[in-house]
């Protein structure tokens, strides 16, 4: 969906966009092709293997700015920078196929590797270290809730026991005792620990926190006439998203998520499609991944 989203976003060829999410690059480089010789664009990521992977793969680009930093961080890092609007702003929600085919990282349970799902490397919570020390009551109702997986508390208490004879360190160890308790991966589409592994890696890199943040402060940051576009691949995610925006559109004055009045009246919002745009047939084909993502985009009026 790369091209749906830089054709959603870049409106102003000489505007000044934002990256939220730049993995391995290929958004960021689209919209830069997209922009002339004073257009630019800033990217942030939490994980600086991406950061370094973006740099590698762009070169030195005057053009371009790269900030190893969480999204939710990215209106003060903007201020930082004297960056007060843009243009537009692009999140990508999904989890890095770097991260996912990286044994290291701990994000899959498809190679075995360490327990820690980090998107931030320099952050000290890991999963190994959560699932170590999270209260039975509590691990089962983030696995539910983040996870809605409706086997979280038989889950969570074989987690539990387990670590009581020998603590979890390794991603098959975890995936192992998930599905002990689902009974095998026969006949089912997903592998029974891929709930468990969503809901811990969302709750260690505090997703949802980072999500309500962003598009709270960073809605403020958009010009009249830009664009805030965010791609989604899970149902939470979407739901905050479409929630949020729906209390924003046709208002007058700008709310923070919790429907707090911020620096008085803003520009009318409205939504550039209220339906999500979905992946085609063929991107589907190409890429597994792109079945559950969901494109959403609205434009600042004035």
């Amino acid at each position: 969906m790369l091209q749906a989203c830089v054709d959603a976003l870049v409106q102003e060829p000489d505007g000044c966009y934002v990256d939220g999410t730049v993995g391995g690059g290929g958004h960021t480089e689209a919209i830069l092709q997209r922009l002339n010789e004073r257009g630019r664009v800033i990217g942030f990521d939490r994980d600086m293997d991406a950061i370094e992977r973006v740099r590698l793969r762009l070169g030195e680009h005057e053009r371009v700015s790269l900030v190893h930093e969480n999204f939710a961080m990215m209106a003060d890092a903007l201020r930082e920078r004297s960056v007060n609007e843009v243009d537009g702003v692009f999140l990508d929600l999904g989890v890095s196929s770097f991260q996912l085919d990286e044994a290291e990282r701990g994000f899959s349970f498809q190679g075995e590797g360490p327990l820690d799902m980090r998107m931030d490397q320099s952050q000290a919570l890991s999963a190994r270290e959560w699932v170590a020390q999270t209260d039975e009551r509590e691990m089962a109702e983030v696995i539910y809730r983040l996870g809605e997986e409706r086997s979280a508390r038989r889950i969570a208490r074989a987690i539990c026991e387990r670590r009581e004879v020998r603590p979890f360190e390794l991603t098959s160890d975890l995936a192992a005792v998930v599905e002990r308790v689902k009974g095998g991966r026969r006949g089912r589409r997903l592998h029974p620990a891929t709930l468990t592994f969503q809901a811990i890696r969302m709750v260690v890199n505090r997703e949802l926190e980072s999500l309500e943040r962003v598009l709270g402060e960073m809605l403020l940051r958009i010009r009249v006439g830009g664009r805030f576009v965010l791609l989604t691949f899970h149902s939470l995610e979407d739901r905050l998203v479409k929630q949020f925006f729906n209390r924003h559109v046709r208002r007058e004055v700008a709310l923070q998520a919790g429907g707090v009045q911020v620096e008085g009246e803003r520009p009318f919002v409205r939504w550039i499609s209220k339906k999500p745009l979905m992946a085609s047939e063929a991107e589907m084909a190409e890429n597994s991944r792109a079945r559950s993502a969901k494109l959403r985009v609205i434009g600042v009026e004035g």
